[in-house]
């Protein structure tokens, strides 16, 4: 990520200082404010008749991922409604959609879509990594989300997740793992006891166990950033197709275009009555061939509370 940082000069319209900072013509600086690119002491700011006090501090994302702003978005994939009733609405988040807008820009974003859904400002109360596809629960009242967000935040949510790894998997085990990012590999996580991590515990079982490929159920006890995937990289056996953790692009002569990790179903209590509330996502055809080529059905049910 690319982005520019200044003081401001006086009194005068973010617009005009972003201008003046970036060599740019009026309406491209405007143009950076309204997508959300632009930040006034430590806000996002989108408010193109905004005023900066003097001293005030700006930052500006120039690039994101090897995009400009002001480039035009691809079209987000939409996301599919799972179950809804008054207090809770879940979604299947399909891979390639980010959880939240980015910080180059506002729009796109899964919260973003179910926002607009809803007709106003959606409860997100998780979130999964961009590629990562599946269930996603929102709160449509303050108080829903709440409830949701304890549901989580003391781990009585439970979380049942596949995919396809590299070869080499035990039976069943479990990683307990802590997490830290990654000094020498930005945007990584690091599973090991050797530094100072946040607890991270993942039970699995292991569906199939290929020389090529394995398929597994991945039960996370704690929801951390990058966890399961951090977690079967240090088993030795990434996710098949994230590149970041060195998952291998193919594997038994099929693709693997994305980090082929689903979350295939969710168990929480319903936040206003209290009854368990099971929501499953179908597995998206990416990862669905691997299932087939191993001959495995994909585990249906509750979700183990192990």
């Amino acid at each position: 990520m690319k982005r520019r940082t200044f003081r401001a000069e006086g009194a005068r319209a973010v617009v005009e200082a972003v201008a003046a900072e970036l060599g740019l013509p009026v309406e491209q600086a405007r143009g950076l404010v309204e997508v959300g690119a632009v930040y006034v002491a430590g806000r996002r700011c989108r408010d193109v008749k905004a005023r900066l006090a003097p001293g005030q501090v700006v930052a500006v994302v120039l690039e994101e991922g090897g995009q400009s702003p002001l480039e035009k978005a691809p079209d987000a994939p939409m996301f599919r409604v799972l179950h809804e009733d008054a207090e809770v609405l879940a979604v299947d988040k399909p891979a390639g959609l980010p959880a939240q807008p980015t910080e180059a820009r506002v729009g796109g974003s899964l919260v973003d879509q179910v926002s607009g859904y809803l007709g106003r400002e959606a409860g997100l109360v998780h979130r999964l990594d961009r590629e990562t596809s599946g269930v996603t629960v929102f709160g449509k009242t303050p108080q829903a989300t709440s409830a949701l967000a304890a549901e989580f935040r003391e781990g009585r949510a439970r979380k049942r997740y596949v995919a396809a790894t590299g070869p080499g998997l035990p039976a069943s085990g479990t990683v307990d793992l802590p997490l830290s990012k990654d000094p020498s590999r930005p945007g990584r996580w690091r599973a090991t006891r050797a530094a100072n991590g946040v607890p991270a515990l993942t039970h699995f079982r292991t569906l199939y166990a290929g020389p090529e490929f394995c398929v597994v159920e991945l039960l996370p006890q704690t929801g951390r950033t990058h966890q399961l995937r951090a977690h079967l990289t240090a088993l030795g056996a990434p996710i098949l197709g994230d590149s970041r953790y060195g998952g291998a692009e193919q594997a038994g002569g099929v693709d693997a275009a994305r980090c082929l990790l689903h979350a295939q179903a969710l168990e929480l209590a319903h936040p206003r009555t209290g009854t368990p509330l099971r929501v499953e996502a179908p597995v998206p055809e990416d990862l669905l061939r691997f299932f087939t080529l191993a001959g495995v059905v994909v585990p249906q049910g509750s979700v183990p509370e192990k």
